[in-house]
């Protein structure tokens, strides 16, 4: 996967920055490359979020690592027990997942962090494969409308049922799609979110404290 060459302009882009670097980190070696999916591959919740930043896990070559969203989202998994430590700074850095992975719709960091619809499909194989291996998954947490959209795609072509008309997307919102696993919505923690209060850090926890809920429970109490 991570000499993926599908999509051109997201090969360009994504190896751009990795020789013109921001000047903060010009001394680090940037990764370049599509990013992998990080954390527990048996775990119980799955996290799919937009695609890698330029500056964090294309720099760093670990999802969400190196960039505020990190921040926020292994801060969050490390009140909810998720996580062995509340950041996330580079590959080296001792941080480990437990009962959650987290992977993206899109593993290129793409410009301006949005994707064509012909790069979502083109990278779509990728998540299929891993919800193909990915057998003892309950919860899907998605941050932000582009992975609802792309995780409900994915999962209809592979024989789930998803509702008719689809759920609107909505922060803290659920869909039971079947009686052992669930789509969990919350907005991403983005800059763009988190630093005009759309997100707050309050909001992001309930999210995670709902995922353990879930997971922890049987599936006869979710019905």
């Amino acid at each position: 996967m991570t000499g993926c060459r599908a999509c051109p302009r997201l090969v360009e882009w994504r190896e751009r920055v990795a020789r013109e670097k921001r000047a903060a980190f010009a001394d680090d070696e940037y990764w370049g490359r599509p990013v992998p999916a990080f954390g527990d591959p048996s775990g119980r919740v799955l996290v799919i979020g937009l695609a890698p930043a330029a500056h964090g896990a294309n720099r760093t070559g670990r999802m969400f690592t190196g960039d505020r969203s990190g921040d926020w989202l292994y801060r969050a998994l490390f009140k909810a027990g998720f996580a062995n430590r509340p950041g996330s700074a580079n590959r080296g850095d001792g941080l480990e997942l437990d009962d959650v992975l987290i992977t993206a719709a899109v593993r290129c960091a793409p410009p301006a962090n949005k994707p064509t619809p012909g790069e979502r499909d083109r990278c779509a194989h990728w998540l299929a494969a891993e919800l193909d291996l990915l057998e003892r998954v309950r919860v899907i947490v998605v941050l932000g409308r582009f992975a609802y959209v792309q995780a409900l795609r994915i999962l209809a072509d592979r024989g789930v049922e998803v509702p008719t008309p689809r759920p609107r997307f909505g922060h803290g919102a659920e869909i039971a799609l079947r009686n052992d696993l669930r789509i969990l919505m919350s907005y991403h923690p983005s800059q763009q979110n988190t630093f005009t209060g759309k997100l707050t850090e309050d909001m992001f926890d309930a999210i995670w404290a709902r995922a353990r809920s879930l997971v922890e429970e049987g599936p006869e109490t979710r019905r």
